[in-house]
């Protein structure tokens, strides 16, 4: 999510991003709308449905491209920049990331004005990776950050064979950093901290990506640029078939043999995300590839719908999870539940008791429309953002 009005904008970037932003509101509608989000597990092969199952696995697509795509933005936007400024910018920004999580996305999320519970998610984590990556990017060259990116990305799940003492103070550094699937940490005060993502696995696709962002020079032929991604798209894909069906290395959940072929496929792709494994990111990263190497040549009504939405990523970000539990809010009082219901304390989530919500059908709806309700919010403030060169529209 990185400005890059420093330099020319690249078209399939903004696509991607556009793509994936939208196909992201999909899942937090689920969350909110969807009858079983709080009950059961769309990802679990001997209970979900097809179609439930690949309406939250196509989302994985989001996170690990956020992180592959800041990390090219991060470095094409540093080009006009000392390693120093880019450095403090990104360490910056990263920072400022953060604060929005615990601020604006937990009360986003919760709706609870207490904060009972601090989440910090994918912006805590998009913000470490930028701090680390920052951090880097005062010394390294986009060549040896690529390196680390990589040793990362292929090595991090060689921390799974590793037992510690149970909540000791290095299984709970250990967990917030690397391993964790939800850490959550007390306040002292009776609330707590929940450390949902972790931050090295994502930091190693961000440093990816900004090794990545090389291919994008100006002087950089945009054939060879296109021929290298969709190489590498199709070698980590094949390469994810592979370590998946050897079921030894690679992620900590191994696919296994159900009564029906088809869960049995469903076995093999429900990859784990919390944190990311090396088998999820090659399953992800690998058509994301294929997908800026294609988009590059794409240019009609479809493409530039979802160009509105990757121009401004956290603008949407932010808004977005608003309006979805508002809605949901709405919505619940609407159904009968009483105020007094719909805020209990038991709640993870204010307005959403675990009871409420509606078929797939509806959720695809209600998804549709709020990703329309926000196109001309989007489209002006893109606008409002090509238009100004004010410091602070860097950070948004």
């Amino acid at each position: 999510m990185t400005n890059a009005k420093a330099v020319q904008r690249i078209q399939s970037i903004d696509i991607v991003r556009g793509l994936i932003i939208v196909i992201m509101a999909l899942d937090h509608v689920r969350d909110y709308f969807h009858i079983t989000a709080f009950t059961g597990d769309p990802l679990d092969p001997k209970t979900t449905t097809g179609m439930l199952f690949f309406t939250r696995w196509i989302t994985h697509l989001c996170a690990p491209s956020f992180m592959l795509l800041s990390g090219i933005s991060a470095y094409l936007s540093g080009q006009n920049k000392t390693p120093a400024s880019t450095s403090s910018f990104l360490i910056k920004r990263g920072f400022w990331l953060i604060l929005v999580d615990i601020v604006f996305m937990t009360f986003g999320f919760t709706f609870d004005i207490t904060f009972k519970t601090i989440l910090l998610a994918v912006l805590w984590a998009l913000g470490g990776s930028m701090i680390l990556l920052g951090l880097l990017a005062r010394f390294l060259s986009p060549k040896a950050i690529l390196a680390v990116g990589l040793v990362i990305v292929f090595a991090h799940n060689l921390l799974d064979y590793i037992q510690l003492v149970p909540n000791s103070p290095a299984d709970i550094v250990l967990g917030i950093f690397f391993t964790g699937a939800g850490t959550f940490i007390p306040r002292g005060d009776g609330g707590n901290i929940a450390f949902l993502y972790v931050i090295v696995p994502w930091a190693g696709i961000m440093m990816s990506g900004y090794g990545l962002g090389t291919l994008y020079n100006r002087s950089f032929p945009a054939e060879n640029r296109r021929k290298i991604l969709v190489i590498t798209g199709i070698v980590l894909t094949i390469l994810f078939v592979l370590l998946r069906f050897i079921n030894k290395y690679g992620d900590p959940a191994p696919w296994s043999v159900q009564q029906e072929s088809f869960r049995t496929f469903l076995s093999f792709m429900n990859v784990r995300k919390y944190p990311p494994s090396l088998i999820f990111t090659l399953a992800t990263q690998g058509p994301v590839l294929l997908l800026l190497a294609f988009s590059e040549r794409w240019n009609n009504a479809f493409t530039r719908f979802f160009t509105v939405y990757g121009k401004v990523p956290f603008f949407f970000f932010l808004v977005h999870f608003y309006l979805i539990h508002l809605v949901s809010a709405i919505a619940v009082l609407a159904s009968g539940y009483t105020w007094a219901q719909a805020t209990d304390d038991k709640l993870f989530f204010k307005f959403r008791p675990d009871d409420f919500g509606y078929g797939l059908g509806w959720v695809y709806i209600i998804w549709i429309l709020i990703v329309l309700a926000l196109y001309i919010p989007c489209k002006r403030f893109g606008e409002y953002r090509a238009r100004e060169r004010k410091w602070w529209l860097s950070y948004l």
